[in-house]
């Protein structure tokens, strides 16, 4: 009894090396259990490598081990699951090429890394690559799971491809209530907002219990459509269905801009006074909300307000400032708060924050410094920023500044095939008709028909309701 006694205490502390890697606070021991793990050949399996990796990606400046350990074990590298880790705890950008790697290794991707893949080929976008994926899904025999068919709604949402979204959806044998929520999404993101709401009653109708994450898509939809009693039904929904409502911020957050884009500014108002807690998300809506309705004053109040209740604005509550200066013709209050990003708050001016800028200044006829504040950008000034000055020119007739802008507005426009350039030729095509410069009027129109660029007409929606 004795020897055994010794022989267990002996072995106690390698028996103890997985226990403790859950343990491990900084990459200094997690490299002590490492070691450890290496002078009592427990390297033995997946498992142990997964779990070792966890720990190096749980702690500071671990990343670069977790790699080394999975690159190092010819284990890893050939399973599943342990690939299937390493995806998902890499940054985006790399997911693609990473599972293209493990396919032409030969280890075929489970569904977590299926997911994951096409997860990020959503948030980037890619639409080739996420068909691809698809593809290769249905030859891992994954096309019937609900958990990769919900996701492959959401990338096909994502990317705006409404259609493929749709017939997923309609194949499907059995949708969970994500699947449904996945899919109001997805026609919210096409701008298709009363396909989204439709969608909602045939939920319903098929006895589909809805969640709390229901209830974003539709506020969604009612905030596209502006249709205020719409947003109404939803908000009294909202009230009946869940009970502490008024605790979840994406909620309170989603009913201020709701109310917002449905023209009620005062239901808006209200909802954000009565939410028990306020991040800045909640602030920037409400901002925003103030902003689209002209309130100038009031949304630069709500930044007095921000840092009294300790909350740090970020970059779109800037925007959202900027925008209110642009719609009250704030000049002096607009360039101050330029002048407050980097200084006070330590926000490096953006894009969107020139744009406003420079829409600010050209709306009150300031043209010149308009056109230098464009000069003088740190960063290449995009076509929303050329645009803002193309209008301020259109509206106080200064055409060769005009033409300038229309010409880098068509640059980049060759570059990014997905912009619609109608509008600014028309602009232009104005400017030269104000000025009664026939001649260019003609030659932009010709330029038009050359391109096959044709002017889409306006539209406006009303809302009818049946008398009784």
């Amino acid at each position: 009894m004795e020897f055994k006694l010794l022989t267990s205490n002996k072995l106690l502390p390698r028996a103890r090396c997985l226990s403790l890697l859950g343990l491990s606070s900084n990459k200094k021991q997690a490299m002590q259990i490492h070691a450890q793990m290496i002078t009592n050949s427990l390297f033995h399996g997946t498992e142990a490598v997964v779990e070792l990796m966890e720990s190096y990606f749980s702690v500071q400046e671990g990343e670069e081990y977790a790699r080394l350990v999975f690159w190092n074990s010819d284990e890893a590298v050939k399973n599943a699951s342990a690939w299937s880790f390493f995806i998902q705890r890499c940054h985006l950008f790399e997911s693609l090429p990473l599972y293209a790697l493990q396919i032409r290794l030969g280890v075929m991707p489970d569904k977590v890394s299926s997911i994951c893949v096409l997860r990020a080929c959503a948030r980037s976008l890619a639409l080739r690559e996420g068909v691809q994926i698809h593809a290769q899904v249905f030859k891992a025999g994954l096309a019937s799971d609900m958990a990769v068919q919900t996701t492959g709604i959401h990338f096909y949402g994502s990317c705006r491809d409404i259609e493929s979204a749709c017939q997923m959806f309609d194949e499907m044998r059995e949708r969970s209530c994500v699947t449904w929520n996945t899919m109001m999404s997805a026609y919210c993101a096409s701008e298709r907002p009363r396909e989204a709401l439709e969608l909602f009653n045939r939920m319903r109708r098929e006895g589909v219990k809805p969640t709390e994450r229901t209830v974003l898509p539709l506020m969604s939809a009612c905030a596209q459509l502006g249709e205020l009693d719409k947003g109404t039904a939803v908000h009294a929904f909202i009230c009946k269905a869940i009970v502490d409502y008024h605790q979840d911020l994406f909620i309170g957050t989603e009913l201020v801009d709701m109310y917002s884009k449905c023209g009620s500014l005062s239901n808006a108002s209200k909802v954000f006074e009565g939410m028990a807690q306020r991040n800045v998300l909640a602030w920037t809506a409400m901002t925003a909300g103030l902003a689209m309705h002209g309130k100038g004053q009031e949304a630069l109040r709500m930044l007095e307000s921000m840092q009294e209740h300790g909350i740090i604005p970020n970059v779109v509550t800037f925007t959202c400032l900027l925008a209110a200066c642009c719609h009250a013709g704030l000049v002096q209050e607009g360039l101050h708060l330029f002048e407050l990003m980097p200084i006070k708050f330590g926000l490096k001016p953006q894009v969107q924050h020139y744009s406003c800028i420079v829409d600010l200044l050209g709306r009150t006829g300031m043209i010149e410094e308009a056109y230098n504040v464009i000069r003088n950008m740190p960063i290449e000034p995009d076509a929303v920023v050329w645009r803002a000055l193309l209008s301020a020119c259109k509206m106080h007739d200064h055409v060769d500044l005009a033409a300038e802008a229309a010409g880098k507005l068509l640059q980049i426009e060759q570059t990014s095939p997905a912009l619609d350039s109608s509008q600014d030729f028309i602009a232009l095509s104005n400017v030269y008709a104000s000025a009664e410069r026939w001649d260019d009027v003609l030659m932009v129109r010709k330029a038009m028909m050359n391109l096959s660029i044709q002017n889409k007409p306006g539209f406006s929606s009303v809302n009818v309701h049946k008398l009784d």
